[in-house]
């Protein structure tokens, strides 16, 4: 479907040509729905320090005004804060950051686990990829997942950066997510890690990125990964989905966000037909195993269910687990929230499986 189409998610019009960095955010949706299921009572904890940090609504905001706003990963921060317990980055993974392009936003931040000095045996690698919507975000803002991983894992992990929308408009993300897919493998062995022993992971706009870059490899004869971890990823470009309407209201992503993304990283008419975009539609044939995580109260939640459906349908061995009481971010936050806390061990014996351990 086009790109006026994808925008009815949220309810305005599409714009006529692509938009740019401080032009205005489309017209806000009619409501058409509200949320009926609570949220758990520790993820509560988290959203409430959102208004308290000033957070406005993004689709009300340009892009410039958005990447100002304080982010999940803030309030999380803060309720951790406000728990009594410390903020600080375990510090037994450490990092470094190398680019694999020539702009500046082309670079990677390669997690190492304190565990795998003085091993000798190369690690697994695991390259995850962040979200925001393709116009959001950062590697800082979504550090959690990656140091979460590399420990638990005792893999080397790239997490990638990519040039954002509206700066560079899709499919730039995706050209990147490969760019530093086949960077990643080709150095691993650099950083300790088995170019063999390889598998994606992302969240969100991250999550499609992983499953288009497993496409990518497929039909590029690069390294096979072993697995793909999906935590709630686009996927379905259905305005009509039922999350879109039964979490029109969530917090900290909203039905409206989906169609502001929409309006500043499509640079034409037909991007979001695109099966890069509108995953369900795409080739899913001949690809890894995949594990995908849904937050209930999240209007991507359908997005994961449905990839579920057409992966099986290709063929592909998948797992497809919609945790309760939960929102978009929750991934990450399992020292304050147990949904999280149960999804992440959920992830890593996955990751585990594909990898041997």
């Amino acid at each position: 479907m086009g790109a006026a189409a994808a925008l009815a998610i949220g309810g305005g019009a599409a714009a006529q040509s692509p938009a740019a960095l401080n032009d205005a955010p489309p017209p806000l949706p009619a409501t058409a729905a509200t949320q009926t299921v609570p949220v758990a009572d520790d993820m509560r904890s988290i959203l409430d320090q959102l208004p308290l940090l000033g957070a406005r609504a993004i689709a009300t905001l340009t892009p410039v005004e958005a990447r100002l706003e304080p982010t999940a990963a803030d309030a999380y921060n803060a309720a951790i804060r406000k728990s009594g317990m410390s903020v600080a980055p375990d510090a037994t993974v450490t990092t470094q950051d190398l680019a694999y392009g020539a702009d500046p936003m082309q670079y990677a931040r390669v997690y190492r686990p304190g565990a795998a000095a003085g091993t000798g045996a190369p690690l697994p690698l695991l390259v995850y990829y962040h979200g925001g919507g393709w116009v959001l975000a950062d590697l800082t803002a979504y550090d959690a997942t990656p140091r979460l991983l590399a420990k638990q894992l005792n893999a080397i992990v790239v997490s990638v950066e990519y040039r954002r929308a509206p700066e560079y408009r899709f499919p730039a993300q995706h050209d990147d997510a490969a760019a530093a897919y086949a960077w990643a493998v080709r150095n691993a062995p650099a950083w300790g890690a088995d170019p063999a022993r390889v598998a994606l992971a992302g969240e969100s706009a991250g999550g499609n990125l992983a499953l288009n870059t497993a496409i990518y490899a497929r039909d590029h004869a690069l390294a096979r990964p072993a697995h793909v971890l999906a935590i709630y990823p686009i996927a379905n470009s259905d305005p009509a989905l039922p999350s879109r309407r039964d979490s029109v209201a969530a917090v900290p992503l909203d039905t409206a966000m989906l169609g502001w993304f929409a309006h500043y990283y499509a640079a034409g008419a037909g991007d979001t037909a695109d099966p890069r975009l509108d995953l369900v539609r795409a080739d899913l044939r001949g690809l890894p195993p995949v594990t995908i995580v849904n937050a209930q109260i999240d209007p991507l939640r359908s997005d994961g269910e449905t990839l579920a459906q057409a992966l099986r349908g290709a063929g592909v061995s998948v797992q497809q687990r919609t945790y309760g009481g939960v929102t978009h971010e929750f991934f990450g936050m399992g020292r304050l929230v147990r949904g999280a806390y149960d999804a992440e061990l959920y992830a890593v014996a996955r990751l585990k499986a594909a990898f041997g351990l």
